[in-house]
């Protein structure tokens, strides 16, 4: 049995539906692949034909085109017709592939959810594919910062790398726009109203000798770690697959702090 998010009730629900392991399994499989990988942020920020990526990736059209069609069925990329390279006949119309909009962040919250659940005994493979994937992407990007990624609400999705050692994180404050150009900050919608504005902040995030603390600032709405509440001013250490509930109900915010 494994967990399932659940956007209404912001729980981690156990699932006994006896595919989900074999579809989470299929998913794994298709972006555990390096060569996959390497497609993914090719084609991140611009829509490339089958022949560009074959020759980024260094193999065949055919095995290229392969890849591209398991990675569409996962629903992370798309294709659409587009004009390729001039000929002495003009351009011709050629399929381009790109990924669907907040696909990466898709993929990042996908696996912040998978890492947090409660794999039983014998599902082991499937917690190494997690963390394979985990460290490929990391690899990939150039980057190992950890990343929060927001479950449920308007942000639902949005994934926000912790680029500085000490970051701060809080509700929107239209008195203070600085702090959404910030690296020092995380600054969440105004809808999650039982956040403290990023001004006082809600809590912070921060590092020392490479491990990375969570600290609810005195909080209006309090903070939550795994369900726990957090004392205020009293410093926590973070791993992969942390929940954090920053105020509680509705107009709260819940996280994942994905470790690479």
């Amino acid at each position: 049995m494994a967990g399932i998010y659940d956007e209404n009730e912001k729980t981690i629900a156990i699932s006994s539906d006896p595919d989900f392991f074999e579809d989470l399994s299929e998913y794994l499989n298709v972006l555990s692949n390096p060569t996959r990988l390497r497609i993914l942020k090719f084609i991140e920020h611009h829509p490339k034909e089958v022949r560009e990526i074959a020759k980024e990736i260094d193999t065949s059209y055919e095995n290229t085109k392969k890849h591209l069609d398991k990675l569409l069925k996962t629903g992370v990329i798309k294709k659409e017709a587009g004009m390729g390279r001039q000929t002495s006949k003009g351009a011709l119309p050629v399929w381009k592939y790109s990924i669907i909009p907040g696909g990466m962040e898709g993929i990042i919250r996908n696996l912040s959810i998978f890492s947090n659940i409660d794999v039983r005994i014998g599902e082991s493979e499937i917690n190494d594919k997690l963390d394979n994937i985990r460290k490929m992407i990391a690899d990939e990007s150039g980057s190992d910062v950890p990343v929060l990624v927001m479950l449920g609400g308007e942000d639902d999705g949005s994934a926000y790398p912790l680029k500085s050692d000490d970051v701060r994180i809080g509700r929107e404050d239209h008195s203070a726009p600085q702090y959404s150009y910030s690296d020092d900050a995380v600054v969440i919608s105004g809808s999650y109203e039982a956040v403290t504005r990023v001004t006082k902040p809600h809590a912070r995030f921060f590092r020392r000798h490479n491990i990375w603390y969570f600290e609810d600032c005195d909080s209006t709405g309090g903070s939550y770690i795994n369900s726990e509440k957090i004392t205020p001013f009293r410093e926590t250490a973070l791993k992969g697959g942390d929940m954090i509930d920053l105020g509680r109900g509705p107009r709260g915010a819940r996280l994942i702090f994905n470790a690479f």
